[in-house]
């Protein structure tokens, strides 16, 4: 998992109104919490493409959260962009963004999704999920990046004589099994090492320091802000 700080002129975590990147390794959606001024700028400069960008929440209204939003979703257009964007928030943003777009005489041509945040489950992808809890007038975020299976060598299975089928997926998940002569097939062996899953949450209080501890199975990756 990537993670980048996109929030101008400040270096550490004081406060929350602050901007930063969540990309995994091994795809090329980037999500972006938070949209301040100038984070459109730092994540080019990162060298990131932000015609990669696949979702943006959005922790609260506060200027120094959305300040970048219409720019950014301006420069999503000038580029030529289609696919559409996903935009989780507290409240609906729509009118505001509407707004812009009427300001400043521009539409887009690639769909906005507005999703309100509610607890629970936000974001429900095959690699990762994105979970929010609601505490005392704001908002506890939990990135969990799921276990990721290693790459099969083919190679190697069809040196070894072993035609392509159902057995070649339970090999992959690291199954062994044992023939009537004692021969021992390790699936183990035929994969590459799993990639171990991750996981980031995002407080605003110490209320969950000790139910987070004590309930994670993943590594893990505190951020007080």
């Amino acid at each position: 998992m990537i993670f980048r700080y996109l929030s101008t002129g400040i270096y550490s975590f004081k406060k929350s109104n602050h901007s930063f990147l969540i990309k995994q390794a091994f795809c090329k959606d980037v999500l972006i919490f938070n949209c301040s001024e100038g984070c459109q700028i730092n994540l080019l400069n990162q060298g990131f493409k932000i015609n990669n960008l696949s979702k943006i929440i959005v922790a609260d209204l506060h200027i120094n959260n959305i300040s970048g939003l219409l720019g950014l979703l301006s420069s999503l257009n000038l580029i030529g962009r289609t696919k559409s964007l996903h935009i989780y928030i507290p409240c609906d943003l729509k009118y505001y963004v509407d707004l812009g777009k009427k300001y400043s005489h521009t539409n887009f041509n690639y769909v906005v999704y507005f999703h309100v945040l509610k607890t629970g489950l936000i974001i429900n992808s095959s690699s990762y999920r994105f979970y929010t809890f609601f505490y005392k007038r704001s908002y506890v975020f939990v990135f969990m990046q799921l276990e990721k299976y290693g790459t099969f060598f083919f190679n190697i299975a069809r040196k070894n004589y072993l035609n392509a089928g159902p057995l070649y997926g339970k090999l992959k998940e690291g199954h062994s099994f044992l023939f009537s002569d004692g021969f021992v097939l390790d699936g183990t062996k035929l994969t590459q090492k799993n990639l171990v899953g991750q996981q980031l949450s995002i407080f605003k209080s110490f209320f969950y320091y000790r139910h987070y501890f004590e309930n994670s199975l993943f590594f893990s990756f505190l951020l007080i802000l």
